[in-house]
């Protein structure tokens, strides 16, 4: 049985309580910033994700921030293929585990857009992005294993008594998380990762999924190391008719036009094509919604209710196996505050 860990998200790209209103948007500030990951912090949350796309500042440089200004909560930041040379990607980690006291975790993203890899000026295709990043990461633990210089040969990077110093705090490395829903993001977990993290849907299929990339793991003999968890919205009120005002307020605003964008987004992404899917339906079960999903790309489905009512809900994806909840919700202090407050001690009473 795993200890069950939970995140929060920085929405650094600004923040919001009505998609498409701009009356309604908090832009993205230093100020933003430490309100966000002091509530979490304080809410009981370990762990900081720190998202990446054009729209959002940079990551790297918002997690070191964060990470200066808090105490004990963990950022997670996303390690792209092809972004930093593996080498000094390593260097940079090992100097932000030890600088912070053992407080970085890694977030693999291979998925994303063709279109925004072509404007960053990246010429690798998705197929290729997953054999990148297959071979980045190999590099990372072997050099954070490593207790003298190593030689690497691969297809894409070719080194040479290489180094990296200082050591890791953490070992024998950070953790390393992947949310994806293609069969490459679940190979990739399955040899890599120590968390897989789905997106909103029903625990059934969730549980499938699981067994899946279980019996991937088992051919690098990883079947009992990697763990699995969920990437949901919360929206959460004392009662729940304002917790469901507090849903439609969130996508009301937005109109056909600003729809249409967000479902012509990633669609090369198995994960948001999903999404898509089941934006058809309300509900995926009581209280999982699927609304955000019209107005934001990514991980857009919700859990929605009263303290218990939310508690009830998470704990249907703990009993199938899941154990990390990496959440976000709006405004993201004040959610990350009611969430501590009102639903995370019914999660402990339950989960000891």
């Amino acid at each position: 049985m795993r200890k069950i860990e939970l995140g929060w998200f920085i929405p650094t790209q600004g923040d919001t309580t009505a998609y498409g209103d701009p009356g309604a948007s908090v832009p993205p500030s230093i100020d933003a910033f430490d309100r966000v990951s002091l509530s979490a912090e304080r809410a009981g949350f370990e762990y900081l994700l720190i998202p990446v796309n054009v729209h959002c500042w940079e990551a790297w440089i918002t997690g070191a921030m964060m990470a200066a200004r808090t105490k004990s909560i963990k950022p997670l930041i996303a390690a792209r293929p092809g972004y930093i040379n593996p080498v000094l990607l390593a260097k940079m980690i090992s100097t932000f585990d030890q600088l912070s006291g053992g407080r970085i975790c890694i977030n693999l993203i291979a998925g994303l857009s063709d279109e925004q890899y072509a404007a960053d000026g990246l010429p690798y295709s998705k197929n290729d992005r997953y054999l990148l990043m297959d071979e980045e990461v190999s590099i990372l633990k072997a050099l954070w294993k490593a207790d003298a210089p190593i030689d690497y040969d691969g297809r894409f990077y070719k080194l040479k008594g290489v180094q990296v110093i200082p050591p890791v705090l953490q070992k024998p490395y950070p953790k390393f998380y992947l949310g994806g829903g293609s069969k490459e993001a679940w190979e990739i977990s399955a040899k890599h990762a120590d968390v897989h993290l789905f997106w909103g849907d029903h625990p059934d299929r969730v549980a499938e999924n699981m067994s899946q990339i279980r019996q991937l793991a088992a051919k690098y003999g990883r079947a009992d190391q990697i763990g699995f968890g969920m990437r949901l919205q919360i929206i959460c009120r004392e009662r729940e008719e304002d917790a469901w005002a507090a849903a439609d307020q969130l996508i009301r605003h937005a109109d056909a036009e600003f729809r249409k964008d967000i479902a012509g987004r990633f669609q090369n992404s198995v994960a948001n094509r999903r999404m898509q899917e089941l934006s058809s339906q309300d509900l995926i079960i009581p209280h999982l919604w699927t609304g955000i999903t019209k107005v934001r790309p990514g991980a857009g489905i919700a859990v929605v209710g009263d303290p218990r009512q939310c508690a009830d809900t998470l704990q249907k994806f703990i009993d199938v196996g899941c154990h990390s909840f990496c959440l976000s919700g709006y405004l993201h202090d004040e959610e990350a505050e009611r969430f501590g407050r009102l639903v995370l001690p019914l999660l402990r009473a339950k989960n000891a």
